[in-house]
Parts: C-alpha cells; sequence; structure tokens
C-alpha cells in the first residue's frame, strides 16, 4: 500500500448499513483479500449449566464493531481507500461487559449512546453478510489477528443461534462459510517468522515490523486495515520465496487454534468469564 493513498474509514450505522455492502460486493472481484478485526468490550461467557443473570445463553460475545479493509493480491486498497466500520447495537444497561475495555474503547473514541441508538442489529448484519459475496467462497481470503472469538461472533451473526456444542461442527461451519483465511498470531509460530522474535498484539508486532498505523488504535476499522498491511509485510519479508508451504501450513496451525478454544470451552465445569481486552 502507498505511503501516500488517502485512507477513508466509513462509519456504518443502521441507516446507511445497506448502502455500504454494496459498495463492497462491487469490490470484491478485484480486492479479494478481507482483513478483519473485532472489538468487545463485552464479556466472553461460556455456562455449562443453568446460567440466570441477563439473558439465557451458551456462548455470548458481545461486539461493538467489526472493521474490514478490503485490499487485492498486493495489500493495496481500492483506489478510493475505502475501509469500513460497523457498528453495532450495545447497551450498557442491557449487555454484559468489562469496565475497563468500556473505558478503553470510549478513549478511543467509541460512541455508546449512538451504539445504542443507531447500531446495527446482529440479524441485519448476518443477513447482509451472508449475502455478500464475502463468504462460502474460496476466492475470498480473510486476514485476522488472534481471531478464534472475531470468527465465532461472526458464525454467530450469520447463523443466529448458538454456537454448535461439538467442536467438529464448529470446524465444520468455519471452514465452510470460511474457506481460506489466515492468522497473523499463528504466522509467527510458523519456520520463517518464529526465529524473528516478534511478538505482543497486532500494534506490537506493527511497530517491530515498522508498519504504519491509519486511524485510531482500538477501532476495528483502524485496526483491520493495520492487520492487513501486516500480513502483507510478513509474508513478504519471511514467507515470499516458501508461501505455498507457508500457506499449507498455516491451515493446520489455524485448525489448532480452533481445537485449543473449544477445549478450553468444554473442560471449564461452571461459568468461564473473560473480560476480553481489544487486541490492538
Amino acid at each position: 500500500m502507498s505511503a501516500n493513498q488517502e485512507v477513508r474509514i466509513h462509519d456504518v450505522w443502521n441507516s446507511n448499513v445497506e448502502e455500504e455492502f454494496a459498495k463492497m460486493r462491487t469490490l470484491i472481484d478485484d480486492y479479494p483479500f478481507v482483513a478483519m478485526d473485532t472489538e468487545f468490550p463485552g464479556v466472553v461467557a461460556t455456562p455449562l449449566g443453568t446460567f440466570k443473570s441477563k439473558e439465557d445463553f451458551n456462548y455470548q460475545q458481545v461486539s461493538c464493531n467489526v472493521g474490514f479493509a478490503l485490499v487485492d493480491e498486493k495489500g493495496d486498497l481500492p483506489p478510493t481507500g475505502d475501509v469500513w466500520q460497523f457498528n453495532f447495537h450495545f447497551s450498557l444497561s442491557d449487555d454484559m461487559y468489562s469496565q475497563e475495555s468500556v473505558e478503553m474503547l470510549r478513549a478511543a473514541g467509541i460512541d455508546f449512546t449512538r451504539l445504542q441508538n443507531e447500531g446495527i442489529s446482529m440479524d441485519i448484519f448476518g443477513e447482509l453478510l451472508t449475502t455478500s459475496g464475502l463468504i462460502v467462497d474460496d476466492r475470498i481470503t480473510w486476514l485476522t489477528f488472534s481471531s478464534g472469538y472475531d470468527f465465532g461472533y461472526l458464525l454467530k451473526s450469520i447463523t443466529l443461534g448458538e454456537l454448535p456444542k461439538e467442536e467438529s461442527q464448529f470446524f465444520q461451519f468455519h471452514r465452510a462459510l470460511f474457506p481460506r483465511c489466515y492468522d497473523i498470531k499463528l504466522m509467527l509460530r510458523m519456520p520463517g517468522s518464529f526465529n524473528t522474535k516478534l511478538k505482543g498484539g497486532l500494534q506490537e508486532v506493527a511497530d517491530q515490523l515498522d508498519v504504519k498505523r491509519h486511524g485510531m488504535r482500538h477501532q476495528a476499522g483502524s485496526d483491520a486495515l493495520l492487520t492487513a498491511k501486516t500480513f502483507f509485510k510478513i509474508k513478504q519479508q519471511f514467507f515470499n520465496d516458501n508461501w505455498d508451504k507457508a500457506s499449507f501450513s498455516q491451515m493446520y496451525l489455524l485448525l489448532n487454534c480452533f481445537v485449543s478454544l473449544w477445549l478450553l470451552k468444554l473442560s471449564i465445569p461452571h461459568v468461564q468469564q473473560t473480560f476480553r481486552q481489544s487486541k490492538g
């Protein structure tokens, strides 16, 4: 991506969500790499029995926004520099959340009053994502950083139900909806990048690679673009001559990531509450 390219992060609300998805649909043939980031102010909770506080659920992820950056095979944005940040309905009075996470996101400019009044409902987002052309297509490549819960949230928005209790069914859904995906956090464990000692969250890894951010940290649109830029920097710097082999290995690492996530979920005999901090 050119250092001088203008970047336009579109805030997407209930009033313009259909229009912005329509714009994305026109771009995916030429910009088939989709970098994603999700910001979670809420609690990731896994009740394995009766859970009476708040609403009854087996797996809840409360997201306030999801960012998408569409880039081409060189990591370049469309000429217009468009990046999208979808803002979801979130209520501080009704939804579970971590006070620390909410304060961090407020400091990053997240308007929780507007989220409550103008945020996108999960069912509308899931319906538009389903018909967007971004899923169930192996020509689309998803780029992420530590993505287990991110994909869980997208799966839930599409199915509008509880996530599968069996990990094999979860993997089946994931492979069907997102057949090609790469996770930077896992790429750093692969031969080629492992010995570079790159570590930390997305911002720390980007800083070590001298990748510059556009926009504010802890906002999903900015983080999605940083994910795309960091992915292509790692690919070029450490895997350029061995990308086919690295791609094959990545699939197994991603599978192991989800296995670990589900083993953790299934191994705890009471409510697991993780106040999940932003990955940025």
